[in-house]
């Protein structure tokens, strides 16, 4: 995890259950909150998994992984907070490395089945970030950009520059959870794609 401060990190490939969507996250009965229904309900299902006649190869109980989402705005250079109607977002969560693309197919019909939720937005992604600055947002949301704005002024004194764009998107990991937290205290790791200037 980093502290409250810039680093550069590379970023190795991982796999996650992610969900698509679009528009206002906060909208209490938008895609959004849906979508996390989805996702918690296949990580549960993967997760409890060895309490049913499914097994899986390798698995080891494992606690689930922060929720994430990688956002971006068409036409829109960097990220415009205040403008979350035009949102496009992926919401993911990590899977462990043991958990194959037919053990997550597997994980999609059971839920579906078990939780009468239709899962089938969801979908296996293997992303590898590479290279990348982060930082540990402390805060709400809303106050991100002063975060963004010292790792903008990072990347530039090391000789990098944002490299965002269709496949390397503005990447947050959500540290807290928001209904137990007050929005001062929340932690958000803050992720943006970088190249050599």
């Amino acid at each position: 995890m980093p502290k409250n401060k810039p680093e550069i990190v590379n970023v190795p490939k991982a796999n996650y259950i992610e969900v698509r969507g679009k528009g206002n996250p906060n909208n209490p009965d938008g895609e959004y909150q849906q979508a996390i229904g989805i996702l918690y309900a296949v990580e549960y299902t993967l997760k409890m998994s060895y309490k049913t006649n499914y097994k899986i190869r390798g698995f080891f109980e494992y606690v689930v992984p922060p929720l994430e989402g990688f956002w971006w705005q068409e036409d829109t250079q960097g990220v415009d907070f205040e403008n979350k109607e035009s949102f496009h977002w992926i919401s993911v969560i990590r899977l462990p490395d043991f958990v194959t693309k037919k053990d997550f197919e597997w994980a999609v019909e059971t839920a579906t089945k078990k939780k009468k939720l239709d899962c089938s937005k969801a979908e296996f992604l293997p992303v590898e970030e590479g290279l990348c600055v982060q930082m540990m947002h402390i805060g709400s949301f809303d106050t991100e950009p002063e975060s963004v704005a010292l790792m903008d002024a990072f990347i530039e004194e090391q000789g990098y520059e944002n490299d965002m764009n269709a496949e390397r998107l503005h990447h947050e990991i959500y540290m807290s959870d928001a209904r137990k937290v007050a929005p001062e205290k929340w932690k958000t790791v803050i992720r943006h794609p970088i190249k050599r200037k």
